[in-house]
């Protein structure tokens, strides 16, 4: 296999894991203070994701250092156009990262709800600025002959990448719900999250209807049969979800959200190839898998190391995940917080 397409196909894997995992991870977080308002009970909400999150946000900084390493053009002018919007991402996840140890570092609830706040706003503005990019990148960016980004912030968030931005976040808060069901171990904050999830769910669904109708009309993605099929393979596994949430089936629930999540990322990236950034000022300007590239060699050298280390990497999270495997009580909580 071309080594531009191996490396256009290991980027995408990377980034559907971490949709796959960090979706639920934000989405935990972002449905944490609505699911209760006791401290005890949103420790153990928080519980369910403090073995893994850190592991999770590992899938992200691959595939950032993928791109740079095999497509440096593409990572040079994503990151100048996406600048403030990954700053703002950054803070984010700044905030949340030092708010899972901070909360409990005094008993003042002025300074534990603070925190829970924090963790809260970093979980809903990357999952946000992930669909407002995912949707830019395939509808197109003023991108000139040079490879230079033209646009400003503004120019990212048209009605389209909104509703693709708002999308991504109700998915991910539906996941996180998903997974809380079958990671919590008392019956009533089962039941709440059955509850809150349903409601995030139709309105994920609406989101996701209005995505795919702008999706038509803003981009070719419908002209890719694979991505076509995948995008709407991903509503239907999405509606077949929210009716096992209904039915009470938790693990049905989470793992068909999950394939909905891994087929809505196949379909945009099908989609976009053999591109990977769409220019909106001339389609001859994209940045393909050809034109952005890293020289053969590099290609060749990386893929030896990740034949090497991605397997590692795999193995060590499914350990992590089946060492954590057990629902979270109340005593697994205190003793943790």
């Amino acid at each position: 296999m071309d080594l531009n397409i191996l490396w256009f196909i290991l980027i995408v894997v990377l980034f559907t894991g971490f949709f796959f995992l960090e979706g639920f991870d934000y989405g935990v977080g972002g449905l944490m203070p609505f699911l209760s308002s006791d401290e005890k009970e949103r420790g153990e909400i928080l519980r369910t994701i403090t073995p893994v999150w850190d592991g999770n946000e590992v899938w992200m900084i691959t595939a950032g250092g993928a791109m740079f390493a095999a497509f440096p053009h593409v990572y040079a002018t994503m990151f100048s156009a996406f600048y403030l919007a990954l700053f703002l991402m950054l803070v984010a996840l700044i905030l949340r990262g030092v708010a899972f140890d901070l909360r409990t570092r005094q008993e003042s609830l002025c300074w534990q709800r603070f925190w829970d706040g924090a963790i809260c706003f970093g979980s809903i503005v990357p999952a946000f600025l992930w669909g407002v990019a995912v949707t830019d990148l395939i509808a197109g960016l003023p991108i000139n002959e040079k490879m230079i980004y033209m646009g400003g912030f503004f120019d990212l968030l048209t009605p389209y990448s909104v509703i693709g931005g708002l999308a991504f976040l109700f998915v991910f808060l539906y996941h996180g719900a998903s997974f809380l069901t079958i990671r919590l171990a008392k019956d009533s904050l089962i039941l709440r999250c059955q509850e809150v999830g349903l409601k995030v769910g139709v309105i994920a669904a609406i989101f996701f209807v209005l995505c795919m109708v702008l999706t038509l009309q803003y981009t070719d993605l419908f002209t890719k049969p694979v991505a076509a099929v995948a995008l709407f393979g991903a509503a239907l596994f999405f509606v077949i979800a929210l009716l096992s949430m209904k039915l009470g089936k938790g693990r049905a629930s989470f793992l068909l959200s999950a394939v909905a999540i891994v087929a809505t990322t196949v379909a945009f990236f099908a989609g976009l190839f053999p591109r990977l950034m769409v220019s909106s000022i001339n389609p001859a300007f994209s940045l393909t898998i050809t034109n952005a590239s890293s020289s053969p060699y590099t290609l060749s050298v990386m893929t030896v190391a990740a034949g090497i280390f991605v397997p590692i990497v795999l193995i060590y999270q499914a350990w992590s995940y089946y060492i954590f495997r057990k629902r979270v009580t109340p005593k697994d909580a205190e003793e943790h917080y």
